[in-house]
């Protein structure tokens, strides 16, 4: 596909036929630390809300906030349902999509959020599990991004920040009030012009990332048996 294509064209990648409709809800965040842009936030634009291709799709931007971002997910989810919950952020230093395996129950944070909070050695859940592993087929999404030319791989750590605190917030919500709800994380490199030695991708081929793996969990491909395991 052209680097530079509309947000049609990248959703068009997503079609299929013959498949019930599949609601998933993907969410991004605002910017934050000091940066001026988010890439999640670039890429949600790109995303046509509605009915396409076999997936009714909803975005929601979310704030960089340890009280806010999972209670507006929770809120979105009990007007309007939905089957899966793909959330987006920020990894600057990663050179590809990550898409996340591992939510942990610890809220430890480097800077503060957008709201000046800043919890240190803090649970997520207060008596919650230690962590949850993601409900969608990570590896089969990390294959279908790759499959579609984009930079690619699983990732064991979705850090202690707002990120990790979103996924294991969600993981804990739909194990304890909405069975059958799947829940999944991908963290993005920086955007072009953030920064000048770490990798970048631009906000298209995000979305183009993005509806790979749409139709990835559309078509329900199954998780390969390959290793996508991490030295240390």
């Amino acid at each position: 596909m052209r680097a530079a294509c509309n947000a049609k064209e990248i959703i068009l990648a997503t079609e299929c036929n013959d498949r019930p409709m599949l609601r998933v809800l993907v969410t991004g965040f605002e910017p934050f630390g000091g940066a001026s842009a988010n890439p999640s936030a670039e890429a949600l634009p790109l995303l046509a809300a509605g009915t396409i291709g076999g997936i009714a799709l909803r975005t929601l931007l979310l704030p960089t906030s340890f009280g806010e971002a999972a209670g507006r997910v929770i809120g979105a989810l009990r007007d309007d349902p939905a089957d899966i919950v793909l959330s987006l952020g920020l990894a600057g230093g990663r050179a590809g999509l990550t898409v996340e395996r591992v939510a942990i129950n610890l809220a430890d944070a480097r800077i503060a959020d957008n709201d000046g909070v800043q919890p240190i050695d803090r649970p997520v859940v207060p008596d919650g599990p230690a962590a949850y592993f993601a409900t969608l087929p990570v590896k089969a999404v990390a294959a279908s991004i790759r499959d579609a030319g984009i930079a690619a791989s699983v990732s064991h750590s979705a850090g202690t920040f707002v990120c990790n605190h979103l996924l294991y917030s969600m993981l804990h919500w739909a194990a304890t009030h909405r069975p059958g709800l799947r829940c999944g994380f991908v963290h993005l490199p920086w955007l072009p012009g953030q920064h000048a030695t770490e990798p970048t991708m631009d906000a298209v081929t995000v979305a183009r990332g993005v509806a790979a793996i749409l139709g990835c969990l559309r078509d329900d491909v199954p998780e390969p048996q390959v290793a996508e395991g991490a030295l240390s």
